[in-house]
């Protein structure tokens, strides 16, 4: 297992090595001394949740206010395409945005530092993502962005299947800006 930095200021990729066999494949998904190499506190994640989408859906864009949440995200099953959108106003990536594949052949862990927005689209018939979350849900401090917002002009590859009444219901990039 290796770790690369992406493009936004504070994501990392966490790249495993799977070893295939006759039957079938192991891989190690997460590492708690390459996660400590690269400045993360492994022990600082105190949940994990799953969604399974079906081809087509959008997750997102969703984020969190006051301090932010870190996550790890991966797909365990299928493929999709994971999203990130810069809303720390000080960073030298704000406003940036930022896509990866991720899925179940590679089993690449995009680390998603406090101040993004996350999102995905998946491209399988189902995908499931897991989520290693530093911070307990608190509902008060959700913040959404529309998914086809037109100033952050996101091409999700497929035609969208399914989105949520609250993600359709999301504000757009210009209003969170004015908030931040």
């Amino acid at each position: 297992m290796r770790a690369e930095k992406a493009p936004l200021d504070g994501v990392l990729l966490f790249v495993p090595t799977p070893h295939h066999d006759e039957r079938g494949l192991f891989t190690r998904t997460f590492d708690n001394v390459l996660a400590k190499d690269w400045g993360l506190d492994p022990h600082a994640f105190v949940q994990d949740s799953q969604s399974r989408s079906v081809r087509g859906t959008i997750r997102g864009m969703h984020g969190r206010s006051g301090r932010g949440e870190a996550k790890l995200v991966r797909c365990a099953r299928g493929a999709i395409l994971d999203v990130l959108v810069d809303t720390r106003p000080g960073s030298p990536t704000f406003g940036q945005r930022f896509s990866v594949r991720l899925d179940d052949e590679t089993f690449t862990t995009l680390y998603v530092p406090p101040g993004m927005l996350h999102g995905f689209q998946a491209l399988t018939e189902h995908a499931d993502v897991c989520y290693r979350i530093d911070r307990e849900h608190d509902p008060a401090e959700d913040l959404s962005v529309r998914f086809d917002d037109p100033e952050l002009s996101i091409e999700w590859p497929l035609p969208v299947t399914v989105v949520s009444a609250r993600d359709r219901a999301a504000g757009s990039w210009a209003q969170l800006r004015e908030r931040l």
